[in-house]
């Protein structure tokens, strides 16, 4: 299979056209700069939030503040202190070690890219970054915490039922095992 790549000028793009000739199937692949760089940082960020250094910070973060939060329609004063601390600590975490991974990272514009790309960006990640810029999300996931800590939680365990396929496979392991003794 051959792959040609051509730049279209003007447009910021890269187009690679990947040919089997002996299929003669086609395809194109259009891919600009900026989506290139948004993955890489989406990729980073990822790769940031899983490592033991952030998952520390933000777990020390919530058990600190977990119980200062109520599921309840009033925001207390407080929520605004708690909730600006933790942009400083983890937003400002996470933008230096974006910084120092990536060549020209800015957050502004980060910020902007990922409003148009929401859509491509994986719920979790999404989720996480949502913290930072809205606070009910940021309130959510306090309440969540302290849902979870007071064992409060979602539990589905009593939803999950193991049952075999078969009745009748079941059975003839049983009276080969009845058989063997």
């Amino acid at each position: 299979m051959d792959a040609k790549e051509r730049h279209l000028p003007d447009s910021g793009e890269n187009v690679v056209d990947m040919v089997d000739l002996e299929e003669e199937s086609f395809a194109v692949s259009n891919s600009s700069d900026a989506d290139a760089a948004f993955d890489a940082v989406i990729g980073s960020i990822e790769d940031l939030i899983m490592e033991d250094e952030f998952q520390t910070l933000q777990q020390s973060f919530l058990e600190k503040h977990y119980k200062e939060f109520d599921d309840s329609e009033e925001n207390k004063l407080a929520y605004t202190t708690i909730f600006d601390e933790y942009i400083e600590l983890l937003e400002k975490h996470l933008e230096q070690q974006l910084i120092e991974r990536i060549p020209g990272f800015n957050m502004i514009t980060f910020t902007h890219l990922l409003k148009q790309h929401k859509d491509e960006v994986s719920g979790d990640i999404f989720d996480m970054l949502l913290t930072f810029t809205d606070f009910m999300a940021f309130k959510e996931m306090f309440i969540d915490f302290r849902a979870e800590k007071e064992g409060r939680g979602l539990d589905l365990s009593q939803g999950l039922v193991v049952r075999s396929l078969s009745s009748t496979s079941s059975k003839r392991i049983t009276s080969r095992t009845t058989a063997q003794l």
